[in-house]
């Protein structure tokens, strides 16, 4: 086994040892747990990293010679690794560990999704023609880091809602009383939805650059570029409703969860339900 691949096999169940101390330090309220969880995201994020500079070279070392960003289960890895990356730097910000449940969870199913389904194939392989381009990391990239600052709003948007229920029922006694308060969650919420959209606004960019360069066009209405250009308008209308209507709470939350379903879309129905130029993805 390469020694990338067994990295990355440490890291799927690194991933949800690090969701188990999240979640069992907010259900039994045991800070020490969710100290636990952020030393093990750490160390689990650190793994990674090497893993994936791994794979990298590994490729070069088969003739290949490209970053680690051109199939389905590279991107699965780099998904992971971005949401983790994006959370541990919120946690230190904000110094509220309790949001590690959901971004170490997602991290966790992303990793175990690309390590063990028997519709990926984890081999390095070659770049098809098409993926031939300087553009392919930064177009990857920026995607992927608004891809998972998304992820990480809808669970503070699942979060906040959780919250906002139990407040009203005069019931915040378990668990949710550990999570921060609604003010808090709806502006961590703001901060992850504004930074992931201007990600992804780069990613749509750069991707019509590429395009342009592979194939003489900048938008073709490829069902992939469709749905980019959908989810980008639903956290385009958020960020509006937000900012000019004065939209809080409930209403930007469950747009969070709305967008982040056509994300989830984008990213995996497209590649499974619909054919199109990013078809050369999915394996």
């Amino acid at each position: 086994m390469p020694d990338s691949s067994l990295l990355l096999s440490i890291t799927t169940f690194a991933y949800l040892l690090c969701a188990i101390f999240y979640l069992s330090g907010v259900v039994f309220r045991v800070d020490r747990m969710l100290l636990a969880g952020t030393f093990t995201g750490l160390g689990t994020l650190a793994l990674q990293t090497v893993g994936l500079l791994l794979r990298w070279k590994e490729s070069y070392q088969l003739g290949y010679g490209h970053a680690p960003l051109s199939n389905l289960y590279e991107s699965l890895v780099f998904a992971a690794w971005s949401i983790m990356l994006i959370y541990i730097i919120l946690e230190f910000r904000s110094k509220q560990r309790v949001l590690g449940i959901f971004p170490s969870l997602f991290a966790f199913l992303a990793m175990s999704y690309a390590s063990y389904s028997d519709q990926i194939d984890s081999k390095i392989q070659p770049l098809v023609p098409a993926l031939k381009s300087n553009w392919l990391i930064a177009h990857v990239v920026t995607c992927f880091l608004g891809y998972a600052a998304f992820a990480i709003s809808f669970g503070i948007s699942i979060m906040y809602l959780i919250k906002k229920n139990q407040t009203s029922q005069a019931t915040a006694r378990g668990p949710a009383a550990l999570l921060p308060d609604l003010k808090q969650l709806d502006a961590f919420n703001y901060q992850m939805i504004f930074f992931g959209f201007l990600w992804l606004s780069l990613g749509i960019i750069t991707g019509s650059v590429w395009a342009n360069s592979a194939w003489g066009t900048y938008w073709s209405w490829d069902p992939k570029e469709t749905w980019s250009l959908i989810t980008w308008l639903i956290y385009a209308a958020l960020l509006h409703a937000r900012t000019i209507k004065g939209w809080r709470g409930n209403r930007v939350a469950w747009l969070s969860v709305l967008g982040f379903g056509c994300v989830l879309f984008t990213y995996f129905g497209v590649n499974f339900l619909l054919s199109g130029l990013h078809s050369y993805a999915v394996k």
